[in-house]
């Protein structure tokens, strides 16, 4: 089946087959926060970006197979509330932005910084640090060679807009420009995009309305 993005809580995962990855997207949760197992099709190593909730059906869509390591974007406790009970069951390395480690409960492993690179399996993915929505918010980048790219932005960047800044002009134009130019300038307009809520969109998609972003200041 052709995958979509569109994921609701208590509803079925969907799964984006790409060649060297496959990306299962499910939601869970009060907040309807987005996770995602990605899977090395070469090695069967799976990682999974935020333990947001429900740990239960996490753990299910995860499988016998385990997990390496778990992802998580930003410190905000809807994107970490299944995270203890993960690692516990999984055994997995943690990995967040360096700047919001100290607000996951949570150890985390290895603190991640811009420009580093997380691997599962075979697969390498290039981590963006993108300060606003919080201090140490990471996206991470699959540059499929065999094809677009894609982009897990965590609350960084959705369908019509950036994350949430709170009304701070400082933090809004900081996550504007860095998701200006770490993301909508280094990537094409065919990358895919994967939120850490609702549903998916493209860079394509978004593009054209930047300067309406930047002009009414969320």
């Amino acid at each position: 089946m052709t995958y979509s993005g569109e994921v609701r809580v208590g509803g079925p995962a969907d799964v984006h087959e790409l060649k060297d990855l496959m990306i299962t997207k499910i939601a869970v949760g009060p907040m309807d926060n987005n996770a995602y197992l990605l899977r090395c099709r070469a090695t069967d190593e799976q990682l999974l970006i935020d333990a947001a909730n429900e740990a239960h059906t996490l753990l299910g869509t995860i499988g016998d197979d385990g997990i390496a390591s778990v992802v998580t974007t930003h410190r905000h406790g809807d994107h970490w509330q299944a995270l203890a009970e993960v690692v516990a069951a999984t055994g997995a390395h943690t990995y967040a932005g360096r700047d919001d480690v100290e607000g996951i409960p949570v150890p985390t492993d290895v603190p991640v910084d811009d420009g580093d690179t997380i691997r599962v399996g075979q697969v390498e993915l290039t981590a963006r640090h993108l300060v606003g929505h919080t201090p140490g918010s990471i996206a991470l980048v699959y540059d499929d060679p065999h094809g677009h790219p894609h982009v897990f932005t965590g609350d960084c960047l959705f369908p019509g807009g950036v994350g949430n800044t709170h009304k701070d002009p400082k933090a809004f134009a900081g996550l504007l420009h860095d998701v200006e130019t770490k993301i909508f300038d280094a990537l094409p307009d065919e990358t895919w995009v994967y939120p850490g809520h609702g549903d998916d969109t493209t860079l394509g998609a978004e593009r054209p309305h930047l300067p309406e972003w930047r002009a009414r200041g969320w």
